[in-house]
């Protein structure tokens, strides 16, 4: 069991080691300067040693009343922190979405006001995996990139997309045709190592090699590969529902028509029992629609 002296006393002490003015104190806590001198020195009592040594003009904290000091601040700013957090908690379900960094920030979330205005009550958490985004149970459902096997769990296919390269609109202006990028610098993802090579294929112009004059850089994500192309480093080439809303907003300009299809498609996966979680469904019908979009 807690033997605490008054917790008026402590918060009135507090206040005014904090303010160094019995006055100030009052003036923050809402009550006279009589009754935070009063609870000050009753808490002295109760404590049996001094906390300030009041003077003609200054209200000076003794050796114990600063080393009181310091923790009673933190522990009431701690009190404070809490309470102002557990009355923002919202009433309503909450929906844990995982999937990767890149189609989260590229695709998703600027989408996801709309599902909030048509469901204000459903709070939706983003929680994003590492390479790959591995599915993970904590998880209400997840958007991954894959072919569809996931063991354990139900995968619906949301959508595919195709591979388009995308440079800054001054770079495109220079870029006629494929074979223009020889001497360009290729932004390549470094766990994506066959994304170029088959564009290549498909446009008809030799894999780079080092006679080819082809340069090129290598980046952990498309998300650092796009913000390279987009600082005009070079061209990138990436699924078109990351470009996107880069290319609506004049960011990134596609130097060429041609686009080759993905191997693989993202997918809505959940365990069977979440599909009963509140919330779910009509996050699922949004997401359908809104996939309608990707092409």
């Amino acid at each position: 069991m807690r033997r605490l002296p008054s917790l008026n006393g402590l918060r009135a002490f507090e206040a005014a080691a904090r303010h160094g003015s019995f006055t100030a104190a009052a003036a923050e806590l809402h009550v006279s300067q009589a009754a935070i001198s009063r609870m000050v020195k009753l808490l002295e009592e109760r404590l049996g040693f001094g906390l300030f040594d009041r003077r003609a003009n200054a209200l000076v904290l003794t050796e114990r009343g600063r080393a009181l000091q310091p923790t009673l601040t933190e522990a009431f700013d701690g009190i404070a922190r809490r309470v102002e957090q557990v009355s923002a908690m919202r009433a309503g379900p909450v929906l844990t979405v995982g999937m990767g960094a890149t189609v989260a920030v590229r695709w998703l979330i600027p989408r996801l006001s709309s599902f909030h205005l048509a469901h204000p009550e459903i709070e939706v958490r983003i929680a994003t995996g590492g390479a790959g985004a591995p599915m993970n149970d904590d998880w209400t459902c997840a958007v991954l990139l894959g072919d569809g096997q996931w063991p354990g769990y139900e995968a619906e296919r949301l959508f595919s997309s195709s591979l388009q390269p995308v440079c800054a609109p001054r770079l495109a202006a220079k870029l006629r045709r494929p074979a223009d990028l020889a001497g360009a610098t290729l932004l390549h993802v470094s766990h994506w190592g066959e994304d170029w090579p088959r564009w290549l294929a498909a446009a008809g112009v030799a894999e780079p090699s080092a006679s080819s004059g082809i340069r090129g850089l290598s980046f952990g994500s498309y998300a650092m590969t796009l913000q390279a192309a987009i600082d005009g480093v070079g061209v990138a080439l990436a699924p078109r529902l990351y470009i996107l809303d880069d290319i609506a907003a004049g960011r990134l300009a596609t130097p060429f028509g041609l686009a080759v299809p993905m191997v693989l498609s993202w997918y809505l996966v959940y365990r069977a029992s979440r599909r009963e979680d509140a919330g779910f469904g009509p996050f699922r019908d949004w997401l359908y629609a809104v996939c309608a979009e990707v092409g």
